[in-house]
């Protein structure tokens, strides 16, 4: 087997990549594209998916640096490597926690690039000196300037969107960013990356100029890692993986692609691998939900709680308009534009006849790690009590126990402190899916709401059970509609044992009143 080779955890510089003998799955062909058309460009991707890495690729070619391209794609289509003034703001490792702090920042990078480029002129603010040193560095080179903004974005998404704080931070990078459109004549190329497009009304607004190819087919692989990427690039460490987890190459491969495969950021894209998850996975040569627990998402399970969103229409997949979810408005009361972006949905599906996407969670390191995130706030049940009881579930499930089952759903049920009404039902609905959704990391379940469907059916070894919950209703009402609608028929040649459970809910004990298992 091959020797252990360096992969590149954490490591956000090309040129340290590079001069550090890491693994680099190459991209070059991309940056030469981009820059040989000297495109302002926009591009949105989630938190640890490479644009830090691409921001420093670009910056290392528009300096010039030929010897850190030797053998890599662009090395055959680049002959000038001309070297230019670059100017590279990086808000990501930045604390913003007040108007000063932002301000300090900005002018922090400007007085660097004002040291080599010097100050010409009068501006005191971030905005006036941002520009004068644009011009500057253009006058004195005799080039266009390169201007190279890593998460434009984090000074608003680290205050909550609509308080005071996120406002300010609005109008200062709202005049910031607007430099690049009135020096437009001075630049040369302009890339901006970030987690969240927020919406023309926003800072945005004097940016039209820019190209948001997020969304693009020809960039869909920019960022990330594609399989034929996978098995091109890591194919000893996927081996490496297989031998510890005692799994056959096959094997590893389709756990893979099943925990961290499954980005799709333009219709009919390939799917893309999450390259933080990879990297460590292949690392460790363990599966580990490495990208979600680098960052909880309790800014946006409050959004969803704040707008009221139901759950189940997140969990079974959402359809919409591409203009309900690829830009971020404060004042819509819409949480997805943000999940989205965010990484937790991702496009599934897109009907062109009707112009209507379909967007679900990309892979279950996602799909399981954002619904078990969700519980603590729509229920009084803890972190660690969440884990027992699933894992709980699905054993009396393989086992037949159904009655142990239905018990121990009441307890958890008991945990929720809403009352049961009929303006909170789905309250309770909601957490309903979310349980069944949990216990498919165990067992094969699955939850519906369309109509003619079981609310949940879960398939083990010896059992298929088929659930039916009435909010208003008896659990013989229940199991009248699995009966009547026809929600066994699909499984009674399957050869297992099929079981069926009606359920009702009683207002006054806000749980479980009765079940019926046949």
């Amino acid at each position: 087997m091959e020797p252990t080779r360096k992969l590149p955890l954490g490591i956000q510089s090309f040129e340290k990549l590079r001069t550090g003998d890491y693994l680099y799955v190459d991209k070059t062909a991309y940056v030469y594209q981009m820059a040989s058309l000297s495109i302002p460009y926009f591009l949105s991707r989630p938190r640890r998916f490479g644009k830090s890495l691409l921001i420093s690729t670009f910056e290392a070619y528009f300096e010039g640096r030929k010897d850190l391209f030797e053998g890599l794609a662009i090395s055959k289509m680049e002959t000038a490597w001309e070297k230019y003034p670059v100017l590279h703001l990086d808000l990501n490792a930045e604390k913003f926690d007040s108007v000063e702090s932002l301000n300090s920042i900005l002018l922090r990078y400007i007085e660097r690039w004002e040291d080599v480029w010097g100050r010409d002129g009068q501006s005191q603010t971030p905005a006036g000196r941002f520009e004068e040193v644009i011009r500057g560095a253009c006058e004195k080179s005799g080039k266009g300037v390169v201007v190279l903004i890593d998460e434009y974005d984090k000074p608003m998404l680290s205050a909550m969107p609509g308080e005071k704080l996120s406002e300010e931070y609005r109008k200062i990078l709202k005049a910031f960013y607007g430099v690049l459109k009135s020096s437009d004549r001075y630049l040369r190329f302009a890339f901006l990356t970030g987690v969240t497009k927020f919406a023309q009304v926003s800072v945005f607004s004097d940016l039209n100029q820019l190209v948001d190819i997020s969304p693009k087919q020809d960039y869909a692989s920019l960022c990330g890692i594609t399989k034929n990427e996978l098995l091109q690039f890591f194919m000893p460490e996927l081996k490496r993986t297989a031998e510890k987890q005692d799994m056959t190459f096959e094997e590893v491969v389709c756990r893979m692609s099943r925990r961290y495969d499954g980005y799709h950021f333009a219709p009919q894209s390939e799917g893309m691998f999450n390259p933080f998850s990879v990297l460590n996975a292949l690392h460790f040569r363990d599966f580990d939900d490495y990208w979600f627990r680098t960052g909880t998402p309790t800014f946006l399970v409050n959004l969803l709680k704040d707008s009221d969103y139901d759950l189940r229409l997140l969990l079974e997949n959402v359809e919409l308009k591409q203009s309900a979810f690829m830009e971020y408005r404060a004042d819509a009361n819409n949480p997805i534009p943000l999940i989205y972006q965010s990484g937790y949905l991702t496009i599934k599906d897109y009907d062109k006849n009707i112009g209507l996407y379909t967007l679900g969670f990309p892979n279950d390191e996602v799909r399981y790690g954002f619904v078990d995130f969700l519980i603590p706030y729509y229920t009084s049940v803890s972190d660690s009590e969440t884990g027992f009881h699933i894992a709980k579930f699905s054993r009396e499930l393989e086992a037949g126990q159904t009655g142990d089952f239905m018990e121990r759903l009441k307890v958890f049920f008991a945990k929720i402190p809403y009352e049961l009404s009929n303006d909170n039902e789905r309250h309770y609905q909601a957490i309903f899916y979310v349980v069944f959704t949990l216990i498919g990391q165990y067992v094969n379940a699955e939850v519906r709401s369309a109509r003619g469907r079981a609310d949940a059916v879960v398939k083990t070894k010896k059992y298929i059970y088929v659930f039916e919950f009435k909010l208003t209703g008896s659990a013989e009402d229940a199991l009248k509609q699995i009966d009547d609608k026809g929600y066994l028929i699909p499984y009674q040649s399957d050869g297992r044992e099929i079981i069926k459970v009606g359920v009702e809910f009683g207002k006054e004990q806000r749980n479980i009143h009765r079940f019926i298992i046949r």
